[in-house]
């Protein structure tokens, strides 16, 4: 008896994505770009928060073509501290500046 395969269709297993970039970012730079519109009432913010719009959606469909999770690798990213110490094997002696870390 043959091993049965099941085709993965990609329509299925498809990013979420939304005009060519991440959902939640796209979101909120039009959130951002209309909130300067909408509050400012002059011309010159108006075309600003428009430029700031295409902009923005231009830099995130980039984003998104290089990877579509990069905003959940930034997330996950600035959750690490900022230097690891080498820690060449459990077996170490530590030294008292250790000992006095893992009191």
């Amino acid at each position: 008896m043959a091993v049965r395969t099941v085709p993965i269709r990609r329509a299925g297993n498809r990013d979420n994505l939304v005009l060519g970039a991440d959902r939640e970012l796209v979101m909120m730079a039009g959130l951002l770009a209309g909130a300067l519109i909408f509050s400012a009432h002059e011309l010159k913010a108006g075309i600003f928060g428009v430029g700031m719009w295409f902009f923005a959606l231009y830099a995130l469909r980039v984003m998104a073509k290089a990877d579509p999770k990069m905003r959940f690798v930034y997330m996950r990213q600035r959750l690490y501290k900022k230097y690891y110490p080498a820690r060449s094997t459990p077996f170490r002696t530590n030294g008292p500046a250790e000992e006095r870390q893992y009191r």
